[in-house]
């Protein structure tokens, strides 16, 4: 069921779901960007329709809703450990369909990778419920379609911007409850049907071990800076550390927290007695590739990436992971023709 609704009736909306719902969505923050004359698009709280940012893709995903940038999992109270008060609200986001895939693959995970589910995760993840934004067209460095990602029936609601009024569609019944008073229309939300770049998938079956020592990542170990920007702005990439801090009041007091980390940033793979893997930028593109196309394949039986572009938009050396996934196509195509 879908309605058309004024801006300042869907605000009302939101004002009444604000009692019950976090409400997130991607919002401009002006000279928040790389350089003081540029923005930021990341998740904040939103109030009105009028404060989400539907224009531009958001620069972060929606994933720091569910997986914060730091965490308290627990306090110390000199022998005691706390687990911090758990706020019981539930999560209300605006999102494009490749996030909404991408929230899937990080279900894996966290709660899908072995016996063990992930309990912090899993209280915000029962708790979400998703506005499609739909996508008239692609932005740049998309490649959702190749990744069959471009489309998803899993939303509560479906939304298009207007200036001055909203098309809804309703799929969850308690919103169908809600706009029962609304006149209806013809609506479903829009969606891209092909990218500016394609992509093609390397088969998991052709791919074999040779390719990790290929002369390709030497490219990559000469070009990438070990920033992280891909890493904190891939909507899947889910990698933590953890950390312990006291408080200078009392050492006997303090917190455990996690931290995103990633498998581009220095120090990642560092253990005790000073050794570490992956000490070339090279080898660390390897791997992140690997783990995006291959490894999570295999054990969960989808590609990891969900082509949203961020880590290409990001990377100040012009890096472009799309362009990597299909020279790993390439080699794996030559490769096969070569062994018959």
């Amino acid at each position: 069921m879908s309605y058309e609704i004024t801006n300042i009736k869907f605000n009302s909306y939101l004002e009444k779901w604000s009692r019950d719902y976090e409400i997130y969505g991607p919002v401009k923050i002006s000279a928040g960007g790389r350089f003081s004359d540029t923005d930021n698009i990341r998740y904040e709280k939103i109030k009105k329709v009028e404060d989400i940012e539907y224009k531009e893709k958001s620069i972060f995903s929606a994933k720091e809703v569910l997986f914060p940038v730091t965490e308290t999992l627990f306090n110390i109270q000199e022998e005691q450990l706390n687990e911090p008060v758990y706020d019981k609200k539930k999560y209300l986001v605006f999102l494009r369909a490749c996030d909404i895939h991408a929230i899937d693959r990080i279900d894996y995970i966290f709660l899908k990778n072995g016996i063990y589910t992930d309990p912090y995760y899993k209280r915000r993840r029962e708790a979400i419920k998703y506005i499609l934004i739909g996508c008239k067209e692609s932005f740049e460095n998309c490649f959702c379609a190749s990744m069959g990602t471009n489309k998803t029936d899993n939303y509560s609601m479906g939304i298009k911007f207007f200036d001055d009024k909203v098309h809804i569609e309703a799929k969850d019944p308690i919103f169908q409850e809600e706009f029962k008073e609304e006149i209806e229309i013809e609506f479903t939300p829009d969606y891209v049907l092909e990218n500016y770049y394609n992509v093609t998938i390397p088969s998991v079956e052709k791919l074999d071990f040779s390719l990790f020592n290929d002369e390709m990542w030497k490219d990559y170990a000469m070009r990438c800076i070990s920033c992280g920007r891909c890493n904190f702005s891939c909507p899947t990439c889910s990698c933590f550390t953890t950390s312990d801090i006291y408080y200078k009041e009392n050492p006997n007091n303090g917190e455990r927290r996690r931290v995103w980390a990633g498998c581009q940033v220095d120090k990642f793979t560092d253990m005790a007695g000073g050794h570490s893997f992956r000490t070339d930028y090279g080898s660390r593109m390897r791997f992140k590739t690997m783990h995006k196309v291959y490894d999570f394949k295999k054990r969960f039986g989808e590609i990891m990436c969900v082509g949203c572009g961020r880590c290409d938009d990001r990377c100040p050396e012009y890096i472009s992971f799309a362009r990597c996934i299909n020279l790993v196509s390439e080699k794996v195509n030559e490769d096969h023709e070569e062994v018959k």
